[in-house]
């Protein structure tokens, strides 16, 4: 039981959140749920509430697998499946040995000619519920606690006056894959925006913007991630057993620290011999013997590398006052042993210095940036943070 309860929506399970929701607007052809006021001349005018799309975080949506494998590492796992099956969330395929079936399922296979990631042989994995908000709303389909994600946020906003999959829907994506190899998915948010608006892009479509503890200029976490694996404080998961998995999905090195936000000279990672800043990741990709990270690195960080305002009003809410990991500290067994860990401050999961880094779009842009501190706040609580929902319920409804 209890290692049970550190699995859990508020532990740190949900590696990093990039928790976005998207407040939108549109003048025309409102959809089931949006009544719209009049204007001069019978025409609408804004909608009395903006739909909302759920962008969740990594870790996020559910993702679903269809096996015909032409091998399996371990004997109990399933080679073949009639049919599509619960990946992500499912604690079942968490514990010892099954586990091994699991990691190989989950991992991606890094392509340094094409760029590009994909998953094993014989394993096909697909996002359940676009443009729906229940692979969002709980992580395990059976609605058990411990899937627990937006729930809280979808609930309160149906009170609101909100309509699930209408006027507020999800959009799950592949979290395991960076943005670069998601343009598909783009696209198609692209047009379930434009579907429920109805008008221009942007600042048309785009009302505001919420971040719920982004990580902005990356969070120190995923560092002992790629080192030596992370089983975030689930004592029946080897940290080493699932660095394979965690390894090859492209969005771990994708949120690595940035050079654009951190000091130069904050050593994130030290061993007896070295120390590792935001300067010496290809040294440290190579000192793992992960030289394909390197790489991945490289395709994912222009993404974000200019970090150049997003052009919409913009809330940027973020925690603090939770001891959150900022470096590591490795023995002579490094990379294959656990680090010891150095506290800072954040939110548990995201560092503060990354998560106010929205603050250096204000006045960088005509639209407001407001960011909004929530003090002793973990990660993932602050879903179901009264004030939190307050606050967005506040943005949603105003003119």
């Amino acid at each position: 039981m209890a290692a049970r309860r550190r699995v859990t929506a508020r532990s740190p399970l949900l590696r990093v959140g990039l928790l976005l929701l998207l407040s939108l607007w549109c003048l025309s052809a409102p959809s089931r749920g949006i009544p719209l006021d009049k204007c001069h001349g019978d025409k609408s005018c804004q909608p009395a509430r903006p739909p909302v799309v759920l962008i969740p975080g990594d870790l996020g949506n559910q993702l679903e697998a269809k096996l015909d494998k032409p091998s399996v590492v371990h004997y109990i796992c399933y080679k073949k499946t009639d049919s599509f099956f619960t990946l992500w969330l499912n604690v079942e395929l968490l514990i010892p040995l099954a586990i091994d079936c699991w990691v190989d399922n989950m991992r991606l296979i890094y392509n340094r000619t094409t760029h590009s990631s994909s998953s094993p042989p014989g394993v096909e994995i697909r996002v359940p519920g676009f443009g729906r908000t229940y692979s969002v709303e709980y992580l395990d389909p059976s609605k058990r606690s411990v899937g627990m994600y937006f729930f809280n946020i979808v609930q309160a906003m149906v009170d609101w006056g909100y309509t699930r999959d209408d006027d507020v829907r999800g959009a799950p994506y592949d979290w395991r894959k960076a943005p670069n190899e998601n343009k598909e998915y783009f696209l198609a948010l692209q047009k379930m925006i434009e579907e429920m608006a109805h008008k221009a892009w942007k600042d048309r479509y785009i009302k505001d913007f919420i971040s719920l503890g982004a990580p902005w200029g990356g969070v120190a976490k995923t560092l002992r991630v790629i080192i030596s694996g992370d089983n975030n404080r689930i004592p029946v998961i080897s940290s080493l057993k699932v660095r394979s998995q965690q390894r090859s999905a492209v969005s771990t090195t994708w949120l690595l620290p940035y050079a654009n936000s951190w000091p130069k000279d904050k050593v994130f990672v030290q061993t007896p011999t070295t120390n590792y800043t935001v300067l010496d990741f290809k040294r440290l990709y190579t000192d793992i013997d992960f030289e394909d990270g390197w790489q991945m690195r490289q395709d994912t960080e222009p993404l974000v590398a200019d970090f150049t305002p997003p052009g919409v009003a913009v809330h940027c809410l973020y925690g603090s006052g939770v001891a959150t990991a900022e470096a590591y500290k490795y023995s002579e067994d490094f990379p294959d042993v656990e680090p010891t860990v150095v506290l800072g401050d954040g939110d548990g999961t995201v560092n503060l210095w990354s998560a106010v880094q929205c603050r250096r779009w204000v006045g960088r842009q005509k639209q407001p940036v407001t960011l909004l501190e929530l003090p002793a706040n973990e990660h993932v609580d602050m879903l179901v943070n009264y004030t939190t929902v307050a606050y967005i319920k506040k943005v949603l409804l105003s003119p």
